[in-house]
């Protein structure tokens, strides 16, 4: 039998799991894994920043510096899905000390200290893509384990804002330490960065008590069930839940933008729509900085509709559906107005609505997914959204290379991946009841109240 406490309708484990105390160390992790995430993407933007100098310094043409950027992720689905399963069952503070160790290793051939060749780079590349496929879903699943279900979107919302505080604030930084002290000093202040965030791992890293907690399920918005996850289920009757399946399809659609933001929108600004260098510099981190303040935003909203008793699917998956639905109407939008500032808002909201609403689906999986198979679920669906990832740098080199005009071939592509963003929201919607698929789940592999 499972005792539940009707005042806050989850199911506690030993004494309380909802303290004060918990939420306060919670809180603590919850930043640490924010400035993994921060780490994590400051180390994918420092190749784009000092591309010209390493172009020249190792004789590399175009063509190779393309597939210097291509080979990293090339490994990404691969170490999301084997390193990502190791969630639940390696130590989290082991687990993303060894990932943050992997990271400082793959800097060192970039860093001038030793003679390297052009293949080394290359694995060295492929090194940091592997270890850093997992990244996300494994700081997701940590996070998680220290909120019970109805405290998790601020959190998860908080971790993710780490993604967009890392090109927005470490590609004016590396640049100006490139300008001063030579583009190897770049490599060598992620180093140190990596190695500060892992000094802090090793103190206040650690999983969380809440692991385990009860979803609270709502039925009709009014009488809560506890329900009690099971630590395991068969991965093949999670994966048949509408639900996680939805919500992977939401972020595979997703991704699309996310990707296009880092590898096409500083060169559409350029040369679809014609602005300086200096103007594209300054344009291209509106969307970084719109995605923080949304993002925080979003968790906040989110959670408080929680804590109001509001269902997870409204609070959760209705407004992913929303964001991911406004993005690619936004998306659409700006293909077809002209050069100015209402088409540079409809850019910002494109490519940051759909990054405020990741959190969110992140909390959605765990309302579902068992405490022990999050990883492992979690990191599956990085290995497919990786895969959009790959795919719409693709399609807009395609269409831009076959078009006449350059501006029309960027626009064909921006409406057809505005479609499919809107296609994901449509499938989040219509899928994702985290509260239904919990209780089928608790009811066929666990307990119930």
């Amino acid at each position: 039998m499972i005792h539940t406490r009707p005042d806050i309708g989850f199911t506690p484990v030993g004494n309380s799991i909802d303290t004060s105390e918990i939420r306060r160390r919670g809180w603590l992790v919850t930043i640490a894994l924010m400035l993994f995430m921060f780490v994590n993407f400051a180390d994918k933007v420092v190749v784009g920043i000092v591309g010209v100098e390493l172009q020249h310094e190792f004789d590399i043409s175009s063509g190779q510096f393309g597939l210097m950027q291509s080979v990293f992720f090339w490994p990404f689905a691969v170490g999301a899905i084997v390193l990502g399963s190791l969630g639940g069952r390696v130590s989290a503070k082991w687990l993303l000390s060894g990932l943050a160790a992997v990271w400082i290793l793959s800097l060192i051939p970039l860093t001038g200290l030793i003679p390297v060749t052009f293949a080394v780079i290359l694995g060295a590349r492929m090194l940091l893509g592997f270890a850093e496929g997992p990244a996300a879903a494994l700081a997701q699943q940590i996070a998680h384990t220290w909120f019970v279900p109805r405290r998790r979107s601020l959190p998860s919302s908080v971790v993710i804002m780490g993604a967009s505080l890392g090109p927005l604030i470490a590609a004016p930084l590396l640049t100006w330490v490139m300008q001063r002290f030579g583009w190897h000093m770049t490599f060598y202040v992620l180093i140190v960065l990596g190695i500060a965030w892992l000094v802090l791992w090793l103190i206040v890293g650690k999983e969380g008590p809440a692991a385990n907690a009860a979803t609270p399920v709502t039925d009709k918005d009014t009488d809560k069930e506890a329900v009690a996850l099971p630590e395991t289920a068969p991965l093949r009757a999670i994966w048949a839940r509408p639900t996680v399946f939805g919500i992977a399809f939401f972020a595979f659609c997703s991704y699309w933008a996310t990707s296009l933001k880092v590898s096409w929108l500083p060169v559409y600004l350029r040369q679809g729509l014609e602005y300086s260098a200096s103007e594209t510099g300054f344009l291209v981190t509106l969307p970084f900085a719109a995605a923080v303040i949304l993002t925080f935003a979003t968790g906040v909203v989110s959670s408080r509709m929680m804590m109001r008793g509001v269902s997870s699917r409204k609070a959760r998956v209705v407004l992913c559906a929303v964001l991911l639905a406004a993005a690619g109407i936004c998306m659409i939008g700006f293909t077809v107005l002209p050069v100015g500032v209402v088409q540079m808002v409809l850019i910002t909201l494109a490519f940051s609505l759909n990054t405020a609403a990741w959190g969110l689906a992140f909390s959605v999986l765990s309302d579902v997914v068992p405490s022990k198979q999050r990883g492992s679920v979690m990191s599956t669906m990085v290995a497919i959204y990786s895969i959009g990832g790959a795919a719409a740098p693709l399609l807009i080199g395609w269409l831009v290379s076959g078009a006449s005009d350059k501006a029309q071939g960027y626009g064909y592509g921006f409406i057809v991946v505005g479609i499919i963003m809107i296609l994901g929201a449509v499938a989040a919607y219509f899928f994702a009841h985290p509260e239904r698929d919990a209780k089928i789940i608790a009811e066929r592999y666990g307990t119930t109240t």
